[in-house]
């Protein structure tokens, strides 16, 4: 309960919507419960007059036309209602998610797989949906049309109240209770197989090609079943358990039924009662009960939301990736780089980067080469604009300011970076350049494009700018993905230029005339590039070795 707990604050956003479908909910039920005993009561009294000729028909059957309208018109206001504040609510639950998720990324090496990840964004926040449609909405229900039957009945047959209240209450709040805990642990069991079934989906579809050409796809369907076969157990387990609350729940409502039926017939055999109001008390009994049907199979869903909330509450509080400084400092104009004796390791006892000196001087393009596995990426990652990684030792500096001292915002605004795998989204060519700067005019970002190689490639396309791009860039060549990130950095107005294997896809050819293209694009501007690309000369002005994590 304390992981739904935490979400409260984003319930009671929509508090004066859900209210409002609790009420037509309550109409609902209690219309309901009214139309089945008026009906009972007039049908009985019906027969029990002589041919009904001493009877008046007409005030009970407007009752019965009237609560059986109010009863479809506040079901339909009530699902219309219900249904609008739930979808707000997931809208919400999504922000506040995204909201607390993006400071904490990358999630690097931490716990939480890709899989895992976008389990927990769909399935999981698509589960809360139940906490009031299914849940808090029909239990709140039952217990006010529980009250409001009991009154009656302590009124008119005093000797069925305790009877039924004892089992309205067993029905509404002690069965869903003990269903509860008797199947959190399953139902937290049941989401984390979901979860694993979801990662190994997502694991296979993008491992797909190496998994063939390894002949691991036999192994991969196998663990894919075992998979499956847990999570069909799990929740047979979970349905074995409801099956049985269910039938808790119709006991007691027999019970309710046949404690009203001895104490209505003892009351008629006093003299106290009329039979026509004994069948409608009947009635009313039986249909509280309906109020009470979906509850079981409500707290299984609820079960699996709890478990949900759980793991989105996990997730939401994740160590942020970067603590922005108590006392940040203002960058001034200068754009030197300097590293400072830094080192860093993902595992202290083995430093990827290891007394490390380097200065770029602003408005100095230096290109940092070496072999795979040497630190070069890893060098640009501890001076990147989201600081994904600190260095155990040492000190990384922007214009004479240690970049610990500098707030996140001012380092966005200062470098621009082009890594191994910047992304290109599933929109148009100019939104994805406009990322970059959202002010550019069409004639820069024909300039950007020009710049990176790929400017005849977007005039010949049916929509020029307009053009769609697939998902990743999938109607795009490597090549053609490259160069249009390419032109998004080269849009930014950041003085400092972070290049990591800029030329990663392209052929000799173009590779060259990217250099030298690079070379004119980026006068004035101060250039870290890592690359195992053998660099032009007069492209760059200079050009320093990393092996082994040592400058050499």
């Amino acid at each position: 309960m304390n992981a739904l707990a935490k979400l409260v604050p984003l319930f009671r956003r929509q508090s004066k919507a859900m209210a409002l479908a609790l009420l037509l909910a309550l109409v609902t039920l209690a219309s309901g419960v009214a139309l089945l005993g008026t009906s009972g009561w007039f049908i009985t009294a019906t027969a029990l007059t002589s041919a009904g000729l001493a009877f008046n028909l007409f005030v009970p059957s407007a009752a019965v036309r009237a609560f059986s309208f109010i009863r479809i018109l506040s079901r339909y206001g009530e699902r219309l209602v219900g249904h609008n504040a739930t979808l707000k609510l997931l809208s919400d639950l999504r922000g506040w998610l995204f909201a607390a998720l993006f400071p904490r990324l990358p999630l690097g090496d931490r716990s939480i797989r890709h899989g895992d990840l976008v389990s927990r964004l769909t399935a999981d926040v698509d589960a809360l949906d139940t906490a009031f449609l299914v849940a808090i909405g029909p239990l709140l229900g039952a217990v006010f049309v529980g009250i409001g039957v009991t009154g009656v009945l302590a009124w008119l047959l005093p000797g069925a109240a305790i009877v039924y209240g004892l089992a309205i209450l067993g029905a509404v709040l002690v069965v869903p209770a003990l269903l509860v805990v008797a199947a959190r642990s399953t139902g937290r069991r049941v989401v984390a197989a979901a979860a694993e079934a979801r990662i190994s989906v997502y694991d296979a579809v993008a491992g797909h090609a190496d998994l063939t050409l390894l002949g691991a796809l036999g192994t991969t369907v196998q663990r894919f079943s075992r998979a499956m076969s847990d999570l069909r157990q799990l929740r047979l387990n979970m349905v074995a358990l409801t099956a049985c609350a269910g039938f808790a729940v119709q006991a007691l409502a027999a019970l309710a039924l046949v404690g009203t039926l001895w104490a209505g017939i003892t009351a008629h055999a006093a003299g106290n009662l009329d039979p026509a109001v004994m069948v409608a008390l009947l009635l009313a009994v039986l249909g509280s009960f309906e109020a009470t049907s979906g509850i079981v199979r409500s707290v299984g869903k609820a079960v699996g939301a709890l478990a949900a909330a759980e793991r989105l509450n996990a997730l939401a509080s994740l160590p942020l990736a970067d603590v922005e400084p108590a006392h940040p400092k203002t960058l001034g104009a200068d754009n030197a780089i300097a590293f400072d004796d830094v080192t860093f390791g993902y595992a202290p006892e083995a430093p990827v980067v290891n007394n490390v000196s380097l200065t770029v001087a602003a408005g100095e393009r230096v290109a940092v080469v070496g072999p795979s596995g040497g630190g070069k990426s890893t060098l640009l990652r501890l001076l990147l604009l989201l600081r994904l990684h600190r260095p155990q030792s040492g000190e990384i500096s922007i214009g004479g300011t240690s970049i610990a001292d500098i707030d996140s915002a001012q380092l966005h605004a200062r470098i621009s970076l082009l890594s191994q795998d910047s992304p290109v989204f599933i929109d148009s060519v100019r939104n994805n350049l406009l990322i970059a700067r959202t002010d550019a005019t069409e004639d820069e970002l024909w300039q950007a494009l020009d710049a990176a190689w790929l400017g005849d490639f977007v005039r010949a396309l049916p929509r020029g700018l307009d053009t769609p791009v697939g998902e990743a860039g999938r109607t795009l060549s490597a090549g053609q993905t490259r160069r249009l990130c390419l032109a998004r950095t080269l849009l930014s107005n950041a003085p400092i230029i972070l290049l990591d294997e800029p030329t990663n896809a392209l052929d000799r050819a173009t590779e060259i005339a990217f250099f030298e293209t690079l070379a004119q694009s980026t006068k004035g501007k101060t250039v870290l590039m890592v690359t195992h690309a053998a660099i032009p000369e007069g492209t760059m002005d200079r050009i320093v070795t990393l092996r082994d994590g040592q400058l050499v």
